[in-house]
């Protein structure tokens, strides 16, 4: 009970929020009239700038509202898990992981959002080789699913001591967290456990018990790893419910008769899958391959200015909606 209460807290606040996000806007144009009148009146020009104001605050309001219109689907509000996996070419691949992945954490930081590393395998000389990171804020899920696919860096590699350019890829998935009154069924007899040591931060704690675990949904082939928790137990309980997530997305997606679009996400990591390129040399660009939606400034982008490319992927996704219910 104390959990659902809470759960009805959350609804009944969220609600709150979106009444609240319809009417700022609107009490700002009526204010913005009300002083046009006064101001109109009285001859007064003094009234202009704090118009502007108010006027420019009605329209990022109504933006706002516009993206919040496009977000929603009955999974967007919820947080998000994301995996990244470096694709094929060594330490040049897993090197530009790890940026990916301090690209994500740096836009989830830039809207307030929390992170926790859920799992990570570093690789051999920088990078990681894989993550899987949970992110909790409001439509975390609605807006990291224009993530999913295959990115691409062309660049002159760091690592190259001829200083040769090289293109690398790595994937992203991103899936929905699911609340725990979804009924998921997990039978045990389904399930491969491992315990291994956790790597990383931690202390001599993590060199010396097995707390890091793994499952294996046998069924599915689903694999989950969690080694962020000091306990065995704590890791077991949060990879059950990564597991259930993962689950609760296959079963959505076989739901909607999408097997296309999800053999699309999984294509091979290599050329001509990708979603978008991020090009460091001979020129610095960033496009978005299923949008168009392109930006010069990539180090403003790898440092989590992703807000432009996520915004132009949903208006496409809105877009393809409105045809089809036409």
């Amino acid at each position: 009970m104390p959990e659902r209460a809470q759960v009805l807290l959350r609804e009944q606040k969220e609600v709150q929020q979106v009444i609240t996000s319809v009417e700022r806007p609107l009490k700002q144009v009526e204010e913005a009239q009300l002083l046009i009148e006064l101001g109109r009146d009285a001859g007064d020009e003094s009234v202009i700038p704090e118009i502007i104001e108010l006027l420019d605050g009605a329209d990022r309001g109504a933006q706002s509202l516009e993206l919040n219109r496009m977000l929603g689907g009955p999974l967007d509000k919820n947080n998000a898990l994301l995996q990244i996996n470096a694709g094929a070419g060594g330490t040049e691949s897993v090197d530009w992981a790890g940026m990916l992945l301090r690209m994500y954490l740096r836009y989830a930081d830039l809207r307030g959002w929390t992170v926790t590393m859920l799992d990570e395998q570093e690789g051999e000389e920088a990078g990681i080789k894989s993550a899987t990171v949970q992110i909790d804020g409001a439509y975390a899920y609605g807006m990291l699913r224009a993530e999913i696919g295959v990115h691409r860096l062309v660049r002159i590699s760091p690592f190259d001591a001829s200083a040769r350019r090289h293109t690398s890829f790595a994937s992203v998935f991103v899936y929905p967290e699911v609340d725990d009154d979804i009924d998921i069924v997990v039978n045990d007899v389904d399930l491969k456990v491992d315990t291994y040591r956790s790597g990383g931060a931690g202390g001599q704690h993590v060199n010396k018990t097995e707390s890091a675990v793994r499952i294996t949904h046998m069924p599915s082939g689903v694999i989950v790893a969690c080694q962020s928790e000091r306990s065995q137990i704590a890791n077991r309980a949060r990879a059950m419910k990564m597991l259930k997530a993962r689950l609760y997305d296959l079963e959505i997606q076989k739901r909607q008769d999408a097997t296309d679009a999800v053999n699309a996400e999984k294509q091979q990591i290599s050329f001509g899958s990708q979603i978008r390129s991020y090009v460091l040399h001979p020129y610095r660009m960033v496009k978005d391959h299923r949008t168009d939606h392109e930006s010069s400034q990539a180090d403003g982008v790898l440092d989590g200015d992703l807000q432009g490319f996520i915004e132009a992927y949903l208006m496409m996704q809105a877009a393809k909606d409105e045809e089809k219910e036409a």
